[in-house]
């Protein structure tokens, strides 16, 4: 009966994904149907820890992550979790391998959020580590299947696209980030002096990593390699649409690829795709 608890475990972890991330979806529905659902769970974790520090204002959101660190720890150390969304994860990470320090570091992320935190260029790059360069190596361990060779020579990649990505994620929510929640995550820069020069700083470091990583995603195996090029190729339409945005557009509203838009966007990278990357 345990089997059927894992099936509404992983649907879940499924649902939520598609609930939050659409573009996410989208790149999950690109990959190898037999390694989706891992995907899926590995979404799912990163984003009840993301909800906790990020929307649950008006609770003790400090308890509340101490309390699913907790239930973390037990449901990887007893291969089970009441939790439906932590026990996907924990059956992912025992399948492949995921390495427990990437989970740690996750959780550092995390609970950095709690508090307002004056970022310098060592904390920022903590931050970027835990909350989206180790997401990456976890969802890389999945994808090689276990292939340490494999993992080892794609590492750097994996890390280098996920800080892309996040990096646009801070772009894209500066206001909210600055206004709603009070965070600064790019360190030496003075929100109330934000400009096109700022701006044009973050963004070449940015379009650094999309180049790095793009060598990265060519070595995929075949499993992965259509889905996270589709997630790539999102981002990149979305770090150039900021890009051709003004530094107080940046300021005043967020920055979106409308639905219609991806679903375009996914046929002409599958064209990209064969022509480019194969």
């Amino acid at each position: 009966m345990k089997k059927l608890f894992d099936e509404l475990a992983f649907h879940i972890s499924k649902e939520t994904t598609k609930k939050y991330s659409t573009s996410f979806s989208l790149g999950i529905l690109a990959l190898e149907a037999s390694i989706r659902p891992a995907i899926y769970a590995i979404y799912g974790f990163v984003r009840l820890a993301d909800e906790i520090v990020d929307s649950f204002h008006g609770y003790d959101r400090e308890v509340l992550l101490s309390r699913l660190k907790d239930e973390l720890d037990y449901a990887l150390a007893n291969r089970i979790s009441v939790n439906p969304i932590l026990q996907s994860f924990q059956e992912t990470y025992h399948r492949y391998g995921l390495q427990r320090d990437l989970v740690d570091r996750f959780m550092e992320s995390m609970e950095m959020d709690l508090f307002k935190i004056d970022y310098n260029d060592a904390r920022y790059k903590q931050y970027i580590l835990g909350s989206a360069e180790v997401v990456g190596l976890m969802c890389l361990h999945v994808f090689v299947g276990g292939d340490m060779l494999k993992y080892e020579e794609l590492k750097p990649y994996a890390m280098k696209l996920g800080s892309a990505f996040q990096k646009v994620n801070f772009l894209r929510d500066l206001r909210d980030d600055y206004c709603s929640l009070g965070r600064t995550y790019f360190p030496n820069v003075d929100m109330h002096c934000f400009d096109n020069a700022t701006k044009e700083t973050i963004e070449r470091d940015i379009a650094s990593e999309f180049s790095d990583a793009l060598i990265g995603i060519k070595r995929l195996p075949s499993s992965s390699k259509f889905g996270v090029y589709l997630a790539y190729r999102y981002y990149l339409s979305l770090f150039r649409k900021i890009k051709a945005a003004p530094a107080q557009r940046i300021l005043q509203e967020r920055v979106r690829i409308p639905n219609g838009r991806k679903i375009s966007l996914m046929m002409s990278s599958y064209v990209q795709y064969k022509m480019a990357i194969l």
